[in-house]
């Protein structure tokens, strides 16, 4: 997930707090009606500023909701932390890859558990990752020195490679990101990144990363063909009906979901706090071109579908396959399903939280509804035991 965004603040027009009202809307004036299903406990609204951070983003805020739903209460851990580290192995693999894979600032939901399990985690007060003489996330400059870097040492320049080059990116990573620190006291307590992980509880072991393609078997895991799969890591294939219901059931059961999915469609609008797939596209029309990063928080559209429902398009699975092997649907963006809410026509959206801030109506959170899932969800991240007794049978899961 490579997704860059950096906001430009609108006007707030209400508090969003979901679950906090029996009707909910979109955005003001708008025709949509809904109606809460299900909520689980999250954390505040952050923003990934201008990086492609938000799989770090988004898997934190589904931890945060995981020590939430185990009353291990409110915690703000550190996305830079998970950044830092996750470009020291992103350089590693490169080079063994003799540069023939991506170096670049995104990555994938499995990346966090990997990290986790090998560094520990620490809060965000202990590790902001903002050394470089800015108040809001810019990772641009320091990529393009590491890739710099990395363009010339992967002709190994002298043979073999010495032991000093992972101290070098080390070097610059900490020279922008800053050092990670041994020893630090949060709460009364002194940890070190590894006993504080320890302390939280979480088994990282506990989650799971589920897809749905034709082109790989059902029920057996496999390394999504995405470029910012940099560890190679798995994903259990299931049958898109109940990739969805993996979501539906997680939420059912009290659990919260991370999400993975295109948001490039003209149908997704984080100003308008929706995502949707119409069956005309003449329902949504760009009075101007979206910015530089995708983001349409600063886009002007216009759609009569973004203020009102109208019938979506029905999504199979070889749609949904053509799209990705047309590159239709990309990797673009990480978010955090919290609940599900259903408009005036019985119609099921999730209610999703982005790290884009909190400058559209719903501040910082959008409807994205299940045709949209169904259509543009490149994998989720669950807690095994949010899935339903069948489907751990036929993934083989204890």
């Amino acid at each position: 997930m490579q997704f860059k965004v950096c906001l430009i603040p609108v006007l707030l027009f209400s508090v969003f707090t979901a679950g906090a009202q029996d009707t909910l809307t979109n955005k003001k004036n708008s025709k949509y009606i809904f109606k809460s299903v299900y909520n689980t406990e999250a954390t505040s609204v952050k923003d990934q500023c201008k990086t492609a951070t938000c799989w770090s983003f988004s898997s934190l805020s589904f931890l945060e909701s995981e020590l939430l739903r185990k009353g291990k209460g409110n915690h703000d851990l550190s996305e830079m932390f998970i950044v830092r580290w996750g470009y020291i192995e992103k350089a590693i693999t490169y080079i063994r890859m003799n540069g023939r894979h991506q170096f670049d600032q995104g990555g994938e939901f499995h990346d966090i558990p990997y990290i986790i399990r090998k560094y520990g985690i620490v809060p965000e007060e202990v590790y902001k990752g903002l050394n470089y003489g800015e108040t809001r996330h810019n990772h641009d400059e320091m990529i393009a020195m590491l890739q710099g870097m990395l363009e010339k040492l992967k002709n190994n320049p002298q043979g073999a490679y010495t032991t000093a080059w992972t101290k070098a990116v080390e070097g610059v990573v900490d020279a922008y990101l800053g050092q990670i620190p041994e020893k630090f006291t949060y709460r009364g307590k002194e940890y070190t990144p590894k006993s504080f992980a320890e302390s939280l509880g979480l088994n990282m072991d506990d989650y799971v990363a589920v897809t749905s393609f034709t082109h790989q078997p059902l029920y057996r895991p496999f390394a999504i063909e995405v470029p910012d799969n940099w560890s190679m890591q798995t994903a259990y294939n299931v049958s898109l009906d109940e990739m969805i219901g993996c979501m539906s059931t997680a939420l059912e059961k009290g659990y919260s979901v991370a999400w993975a999915a295109d948001v490039s469609e003209k149908g997704f609008s984080f100003r308008d706090g929706i995502a949707i797939v119409p069956t005309s596209d003449t329902l949504i029309k760009k009075k101007g071109e979206d910015s530089k990063y995708f983001n349409d928080a600063g886009a002007q559209k216009s759609s009569s579908a973004f203020d009102q429902p109208y019938p979506e398009k029905t999504i199979t699975p070889e749609l949904r396959q053509r799209a990705f092997d047309q590159q239709i649907t990309t990797d673009d963006h990480g978010m955090h399903i919290t609940g599900m809410v259903k408009d005036q026509n019985g119609t099921r959206y999730f209610v999703t939280k982005n790290s884009w801030g909190t400058v559209n109506y719903l501040q910082g959170y959008l409807y994205v509804s299940e045709p949209y899932a169904r259509y543009k969800t490149i994998s989720i991240l669950v807690h095994k035991d949010a899935l339903d007794k069948k489907m751990k049978e036929k993934l083989n899961i204890d």
